[in-house]
């Protein structure tokens, strides 16, 4: 759709009829194959078998959030409150430290076979992503507390610089692999701004 803007602003109608054709496309085949009713949510892949058989990845993951944070749904569509929820309840981290992380049994730095309560280990993004879409969806003051305590929760396990890593322990809180991360640091602002936004949208 960004392609169809752009095209539109150049003066190319043809091209951006046809960028706006596939663009609806796609989200139809999303609708289509990735929305799973007997999971109330999106699923991240299907993936096809050897012997031509299609097959669902139901493996909950916190990338499922660009399904709104690139525009294909508006933050409080049905379907997305409901992927979003389950990202939430699924990722939780289940320990004292907290926090989101990336998908279930993330094996990159892992520390824990618990996968029940350590699915992962907390990665920033992850969980700013769940605050940024809490703030975008708060319909009320008291509804921005949760990604109010996101944040917080980001804050208190940044390192006493300021800098946030990729991901922490989820059992110690101490930083893992790449240290600072500009991934992290940039969620951290644009989670900040919607924050911002939603408090000046609720007031």
């Amino acid at each position: 759709m960004a392609g169809a803007n752009f095209a539109e602003a150049f003066g190319e109608a043809k091209r951006a009829e046809e960028y706006r054709r596939v663009a609806e496309a796609v989200k139809q085949s999303a609708e289509t194959h990735l929305w799973q009713p007997k999971l109330d949510r999106f699923a991240k892949l299907i993936y096809q078998e050897s012997d031509g058989t299609w097959q669902v990845d139901e493996a909950i993951d916190a990338s499922l959030s660009g399904l709104w944070q690139f525009g294909m749904y508006p933050p409080d569509n049905p379907k997305i409150l409901s992927t979003m929820e389950a990202i939430r309840d699924k990722l939780w981290i289940k320990t004292p430290i907290g926090g989101i992380a990336r998908y279930e049994n993330d094996g990159y730095h892992q520390v824990s076979q618990d996968i029940d309560n350590v699915p992962g280990n907390p990665w920033f993004i992850s969980t700013l992503w769940v605050a940024e879409w809490l703030a975008r969806t708060a319909r009320s003051p008291e509804e921005l507390v949760s990604a109010e305590e996101l944040l917080e929760w980001v804050v208190e396990h940044a390192l006493p610089s300021g800098v946030l890593a990729e991901q922490i322990h989820p059992y110690t809180g101490e930083p893992l692999s790449v240290s600072p991360l500009t991934w992290s640091h940039a969620a951290y602002v644009n989670t900040t701004l919607a924050y911002l936004e939603a408090k000046k949208r609720l007031s």
